[in-house]
């Protein structure tokens, strides 16, 4: 997690208009393209909840599938390494690649390799990795980080890409998305045919085949498991699931929710290395089953976070990510999905900050492929917070006067009645454009609306009485 506070990034964010802009457009793109798909398919809703059924009967059961899946990946060859935490993981990858002579990578898309920051650990021993999923590829070579799960580039624009290319390739400046496609796939090709290790991560493990499956749209997650003569595979242990019907409802909601597509353009079933017969594949297969802090969250109150499938819907329609973009949020997993998975994973001490950047408006459990109550645990992440004294004290006065005022209705009326005369005098057109600190955070970047000269209760009983 950076050194800055989230509040600090945030302001960051709202003073880069070129950025907000571009993320802006991206998640309205994707939010048309699921509402579309969704439209299309009448079943949307029954395989939502089936889907969810599936993941919350997998993680009561974690235990079983994840050793059913390691005994079936081991029965085709491939090798298992259980890793506690990132340390281990990226041990265990490192040692392999010393002991294997490995010095090139090739990388599928991996949120899960992000989080444990694979690649600056094997660029420390000399490897060269390189990304060959096209965002990704744009962003290893802008050295910055993904901001966003499935659409690492989302916040810029194709001039900026265009000019990464021409600084980072030596290629003649174009800003065409064709030129720009056929550059990276020229650029990637020989580094295909070179790596000697390939590296994924996995959108579901398969338990009764000890298969993985990979869900991309570009061909670049085939070549990375295919032509290099070592597959590694870091998978989150809750991406297990047990039956490849239950690999089928999935796949149905996954895509839809992600990119409004029926199916991705590649869905790939992974199980074990080359065989004797087989004309092409890796010699070995490797699968790292990561936990890094998810069996601290089965345990927990907030387990059923664990059924996210990482399609990105919730960032897409979330507000406060359409706002202010992902790398204002400080992790690899930005929007709701972040603002719980990370604090769960990571610790309130050090990503405390992240269960308040939400509304609260519920967007992200509606459109939730499985369901999940991300406002729920938002609120109880919020509440745990509190209690390990993380609030800023001005939140904890602010909450304490208005526990006071709402358990006394004179007060509360009272209160309400000053906050309209404040405001109004405060007010031009109705809308205040400056608030005194703390308050100052909204009117910083939009206009606040003065409160009514009625409140609720007056406009009630006056109804009231005209009606009688």
């Amino acid at each position: 997690m950076p050194e800055t506070t989230f509040q600090q990034r945030v302001r960051a964010a709202l003073h880069n208009p070129k950025v907000t802009h571009a993320v802006a457009l991206g998640a309205h793109h994707l939010v048309e393209g699921r509402a579309r798909a969704v439209a299309a398919f009448p079943q949307m809703d029954e395989f939502r909840d089936r889907a969810r059924l599936i993941r919350a009967h997998t993680l009561s059961n974690l235990d079983r599938y994840l050793a059913q899946f390691a005994d079936n990946v081991q029965a085709n060859g491939g090798t298992v390494f259980w890793a506690k935490d990132a340390a281990e993981a990226t041990d265990y990858v490192r040692q392999l690649a010393k002991n294997r002579g490995v010095r090139r990578v090739v990388k599928s898309k991996s949120m899960a390799t992000e989080e444990i920051e694979l690649n600056r650990a094997l660029e420390a021993d000399g490897i060269s990795v390189t990304e060959s999923d096209l965002g990704e590829f744009i962003i290893q070579l802008a050295e910055e980080k993904p901001s966003h799960i499935i659409a690492p580039v989302m916040h810029k624009t194709r001039y900026e890409v265009a000019e990464t290319f021409h600084e980072k390739l030596g290629v003649p400046y174009t800003d065409d998305p064709i030129a720009l496609n056929d550059i990276a796939r020229a650029h990637l090709r020989e580094i295909f045919l070179t790596a000697d290790m390939g590296i994924s991560g996995a959108n579901f493990a398969v338990a009764e085949s000890g298969s993985i499956c990979l869900v991309t749209n570009e061909g670049n997650g085939r070549f990375t498991t295919t032509a290099p003569r070592i597959h590694v595979a870091i998978v989150g242990m809750e991406k297990v699931i047990p039956t490849f019907e239950d690999l089928g409802v999935l796949l149905n909601v996954l895509a839809r929710s992600a990119t409004g597509q029926k199916m991705s353009v590649y869905t790939s079933v992974i199980t074990g290395a080359r065989r004797p017969a087989d004309p092409d594949g890796p010699e070995e297969f490797h699968v790292v089953l990561l936990d890094n802090g998810r069996s601290r969250a089965l345990a927990s109150e907030n387990a059923e976070i664990l059924y996210c499938i990482r399609c990105g819907a919730c960032l897409n329609h979330c507000p406060v990510f359409q706002a202010i973009g992902g790398h204002a949020y400080g992790s690899v997993y930005p929007g709701p999905i972040g603002s719980v998975i990370s604090p769960i994973l990571w610790g309130l001490d050090t990503a405390g900050e992240m269960p308040h950047a939400s509304t609260l408006c519920g967007k992200c459990q509606e459109v939730c492929p499985v369901r999940i109550d991300l406002p729920r645990i938002l609120l109880n992440l919020r509440a745990a917070g509190h209690e390990a004294g993380n609030s800023p004290r001005w939140l904890d006065w602010g909450v304490r006067g208005y526990r006071i005022a709402a358990a006394h209705p004179a007060l509360y009326r009272w209160g309400m009645k000053l906050a309209s005369l404040g405001t109004r005098l405060l007010a031009k057109n109705g809308w205040v454009k400056k608030l005194p600190p703390p308050l100052n955070g909204w009117t910083d970047y939009r206009e606040f609306p003065a409160f009514a000269r009625k409140s609720f209760h007056e406009q009630w009983r006056e109804r009231d009485r005209d009606r009688e």
